[in-house]
């Protein structure tokens, strides 16, 4: 997937007529919101970029209604990259700070459209787009183009996964990864499953690998070390393994490890030949995931390392990849003479 401009173009084909349109992303913590107008073969400039914290406000349409209102000019159309999975009209999601009905939310937002899309389908739809120098390589070969499907997984509020095909059609593979079955194969990993067994009847991936699961994982181990919970949140956790408290840095080990073994999973299971890992936890972590425990159990696969090790793994540092993947996704479709084959109304 090559990797060479800092922005989206819209291609010139199903229409010449510029289109303006606001991208959101909108993830259990925050909501991200800009607007664009897209012209054939024209960069797209992301415009007024907000964010908004989730809690603070009383449902998606509120922070639509209030974006919109903050414009100079108006904006009828948005397309929103959220987090979940849309059953009929309404959004099936465990971290957001509301319930989402598509219908609802256009009605009272007073949106004339608006669309769907997964969060992480919108961040894969992003990544050719991303500028070079927000890329910084965890291991594997660094070659500026990796053909192939690109995986892209982001621990935040939940763990997002999709997966980018070159010149496929879908372009991106959606994914709920993130609540599959978590799997351990250290004894630690073991002993930190069997205290979370004993609450919950499904233990999937973002039970550890999210900002949540980084602190459920610090708490099992201060349970196994016989240790007091002194931190409650990531970012006090990481400032405290970073000035020398053992158990917050084995946590955050921990996590970095687990991170890279089941990212090892996902590239041999979907033959990714290059990974990309965004979200709010791993800029948390920057350099902690470079410091070699992520890359270890990545490789570590067995018969299957030596393929592992030609895949290169890149942390992405962009603050607004969701919006100019919400961007970017309709752009393609514009270019492409398509219809949308997202919810919409």
């Amino acid at each position: 997937m090559a990797l060479n401009k800092s922005v989206a173009v819209v291609e010139a084909g199903g229409t010449a007529e510029p289109i303006t349109l606001i991208g959101a992303d909108v993830g259990g913590t925050y909501a991200r919101l800009g607007w664009a107008e897209l012209v054939p073969g024209q960069p797209i400039e992301i415009r007024d970029f907000r964010k908004y914290a989730c809690a603070d406000h009383p449902s998606l349409a509120a922070i639509l209604r209030d974006y919109m209102q903050s414009l100079q000019q108006p904006v009828q159309h948005a397309v929103v990259a959220i987090a979940g999975l849309l059953d009929g009209d309404l959004l099936l999601n465990t971290n957001l700070a509301w319930p989402v009905s598509l219908a609802a939310t256009q009605r009272d937002a007073g949106l004339e459209r608006l669309e769907l899309i997964n969060d992480f389908v919108a961040v894969a739809q992003a990544m050719p787009h991303v500028d070079r120098n927000t890329l910084h390589r965890i291991c594997g070969h660094a070659d500026d183009i990796s053909h192939g499907p690109a995986l892209v997984l982001g621990p935040g509020t939940g763990l997002g996964v999709a997966l980018r095909l070159e010149a496929g059609n879908p372009s991106v593979l959606p994914s709920e990864a993130g609540h599959a079955a978590l799997a351990a194969n250290t004894a630690l990993e073991r002993d930190v499953l069997q205290l979370l067994s004993q609450r919950y009847e499904h233990i999937d991936n973002e039970r550890v690998l999210s900002g949540p699961g980084l602190m459920a994982l610090y708490a099992c181990l201060c349970e196994l070390r016989g240790a007091a919970v002194r931190w409650r949140d990531p970012a006090e956790l990481v400032a405290a393994g970073r000035s020398g408290d053992l158990l917050a840095r084995e946590s955050i080990q921990a996590f970095c490890g687990w991170m890279g073994s089941l990212a090892g999973d996902l590239a041999l299971t979907f033959g990714a030949r290059a990974v990309y890992l965004t979200g709010g936890v791993a800029g948390h972590l920057a350099a902690e995931l470079h410091d070699g425990t992520f890359q270890k159990r990545f490789w570590s696969k067995g018969a299957l390392s030596p393929a592992l090790r030609q895949v290169p793994v890149w942390r992405v540092d962009h603050g607004e990849l969701g919006v100019l993947g919400a961007l970017a996704w309709h752009a393609d479709r514009l270019g492409a003479g398509t219809s949308n084959n997202a919810a919409g109304v």
